[in-house]
Formats: C-alpha cells, sequence, structure tokens
C-alpha cells in the first residue's frame, strides 16, 4: 500500500455526477486548488449495504465540512450511469437520494490504482487471458488533500469495515489549526482543546498536565 501523505494527489479528469443530478465530464479535483480542502474518499460499490451508511454519514456532516472551507468528494468503479440510478433511489429503499456533494465514476479504475486503494489485480493465465486476482473495487480509502494538492492524511479500511466521519472532521480542524496557530495537535485532540508548540520544553509541559 502506497503511503501518498506529503506527495501531490494524484491528477485525474473523469465523469462524475453532482448536485445529485448532473453528470459533467472532465471532473477534477484541480478546480480546488488553492481554495478549499478536499477530503477525497472511495467506496466499493453502489447499491451495497454498507457504502450508503457512509455516503449519507457524509452527507449529514457536509454543513460541517463546509464550515471549515472543505468539500467531500465520493469515488468508485461504478459508472456514472450507476451513480445517478442509485441517487435517484429513496433512502428507505437502499437509495443515495438527497446526497449533493459529487461522485466521480472512475470506470477505467485508474484513480483508484493511482491512490493504491484498488482491490486485486490483472494477471494473465496459461491461456494468455487476462484475469484479476480479486474483484476490481475499490477499498474505503479517505485522503484529506490541503489547499496545494498535497496529501495531508489518508486511511484505508477493508471492504467490510465502515468509516468514521467525525475522525474524518477531525482531521480537518487538526490540519487547519496547525496551518493557522503553527501548534501540533497531541493524541486525541480535538477542537478546542489545548495543543502544543513544536518544542522539547512545550511536549514537556503538556505530558506534565496531561
Amino acid at each position: 500500500m502506497a503511503v501518498l501523505v506529503g506527495k501531490k494527489a494524484p491528477l485525474f479528469k473523469a465523469q462524475a455526477v453532482i448536485n445529485g443530478e448532473e453528470i459533467v465530464d472532465n471532473f477534477s479535483l484541480e478546480q480546488y486548488l488553492g481554495k478549499k480542502y478536499v477530503v477525497f474518499f472511495f467506496y466499493p460499490k453502489d447499491f451495497t449495504f454498507v457504502c450508503p451508511t457512509e455516503l449519507h454519514a457524509f452527507q449529514a456532516k457536509l454543513a460541517e465540512f463546509e464550515k471549515r472551507d472543505t468539500v467531500v468528494v465520493a469515488c468508485s468503479t461504478d459508472t456514472e450511469q450507476s451513480h445517478w440510478g442509485w441517487l435517484q433511489l429513496p433512502k428507505d429503499k437502499g437509495g443515495i437520494a438527497g446526497i449533493t456533494y459529487p461522485i466521480v465514476a472512475d470506470t477505467s479504475k485508474t484513480i483508484s490504482a493511482n491512490f493504491d486503494v484498488l482491490n486485486g489485480e490483472y494477471f494473465y493465465d496459461d491461456n494468455n487471458q487476462m484475469q484479476s486476482t480479486a474483484e476490481l473495487i475499490a477499498y474505503r480509502g479517505l485522503f484529506l488533500i490541503d489547499k496545494n494538492g498535497v496529501v495531508r492524511h489518508q486511511v484505508v479500511n477493508d471492504l467490510p469495515l465502515g468509516r468514521n466521519i467525525d475522525e474524518a472532521l477531525r482531521m480537518v480542524d487538526a490540519l487547519s489549526y496547525f496551518e493557522t496557530k503553527g501548534e501540533v495537535c497531541p493524541a486525541n485532540w480535538s477542537q478546542g482543546k489545548e495543543a502544543m508548540k513544536d518544542t522539547h520544553d512545550s511536549v514537556a509541559a503538556y505530558l506534565a498536565k496531561n
């Protein structure tokens, strides 16, 4: 698994569904450079069971991300038509109607591969036929990308393991606090708690109090 933290997020252009209904070509995260933090997350499949719980949970917290100058963007290896169809299905029927943030269609699987969250690889069998080692869908990867396009945080869950959206918010808070205050955020830090200067004396004083 590649560690992208500290590196520029891989660039891409792909079709996506925005505002819950409009299919657009050449969607890119580059539009947010210099303007917004980006929480870019992958999920395995449309029309499944754990995935809608995550997509709805991100939507429920979307205003909190927006307060923090942060956009949320989702991605899976399904087609844009599949995304659109799922968006038309009500929540009580397993759909994701009401989701307004962009959902990228990684039908070529290159975005998932470049972010190194693709489950499985291609190979050729003894008959020179292309096969794969597993179903080629995305793990539950999440990447926090700063306004310069650099990945500052990443976490990747296996397919059955849903994420904690509050933790994604906490990481946005920590990054913003560090960038604005110049102080580092210790274990279990959350907004409103004490941080530390990046010095031995500051660390020692913090540990003595905590």
